[in-house]
């Protein structure tokens, strides 16, 4: 059983999952954690059932950082040896073939931020702070930082973050495109159960298919893309979906098929 993860699906926000972190009071992000998150996103990436994903740390904080009690007495070689997890476990969102949204509360920062930015959406209180602050501590991110916020919000913008450790609040935060959209503390689970809702009855094959597309091809050549695009779009005519949704658009037009995620 996990200690400080957890799976819990929505009765009222059916097909939605809340992957929620507690590990009081700060949610650092220890090895154990990290193994329990990419434990969660196996799960759900393996449950038909479930439609979307929203992490969530708790009212408080999203999580804090890595825990760097921990890692303080490690050697070169042992964090050799750990580091491949250590960016496995941060990197888990990003694997999960279903849509995504961060619900950020309090701090994402480091490794909370690492973890948050492989999510597909973010949505934050209006008084989170968020950052990688590594350079302060003598290292540099190294749960994805260095590569998944220059792609998101360019590489000016993420040197800067990176190579000053600053904190940034919700504004600058959202001006930046750090994050996706900005709601009332207390507001934000409710705000990102909302959106991962709206792909409950959606195709999900056709989810899958897109979110690979663009994950995989933003990191290659036009070409290469264009080429995934292309065999992605083509296997889908395999798919029940496809045959149930251009039936229902023939028939009724957009927006009213019932998929059945086959």
């Amino acid at each position: 059983m996990a200690e400080f993860v957890t799976v819990q699906k929505q009765a009222e926000h059916p097909g939605v999952a809340v992957i929620r972190l507690d590990r009081p009071p700060m949610n650092a992000l220890n090895a154990a954690l990290l193994r329990e998150v990419s434990a969660a996103a196996d799960q759900v990436s393996a449950d038909p059932e479930v439609r979307a994903v929203v992490v969530y740390g708790g009212e408080k904080v999203f999580a804090a950082g890595a825990d760097i009690k921990e890692m303080a007495t490690l050697t070169k070689d042992e964090m050799a040896a750990r580091a491949g997890e250590l960016q496995s476990g941060l990197g888990a969102l990003a694997r999960i073939p279903k849509p995504t949204v961060a619900a950020i509360t309090g701090y994402a920062l480091g490794g909370g931020l690492e973890l948050a930015l492989g999510a597909d959406r973010r949505i934050a209180g209006d008084n989170v702070k968020v950052g990688l602050p590594e350079i302060l501590l003598g290292v540099i991110p190294g749960g994805g930082g260095t590569q998944r916020l220059p792609r998101l919000i360019g590489t000016a913008k993420a040197k800067d973050l990176i190579f000053s450790g600053r904190f940034v609040g919700a504004n600058e935060a959202l001006q930046l495109g750090v994050v996706d959209e900005v709601v009332a503390p207390d507001e934000v689970l409710r705000a990102a159960l909302e959106w991962a809702s709206r792909f409950q009855g959606a195709a999900s094959v056709a989810l899958a298919a897109a979110k690979r597309a663009v994950d995989e091809g933003v990191q290659t050549s036009l070409d290469a893309g264009l080429a995934l695009e292309e065999e992605l779009f083509a296997s889908l005519f395999g798919t029940e979906d496809r045959s149930i949704g251009m039936a229902s658009f023939i028939e009724n037009g957009p927006g009213k098929a019932k998929f059945v995620g086959r």
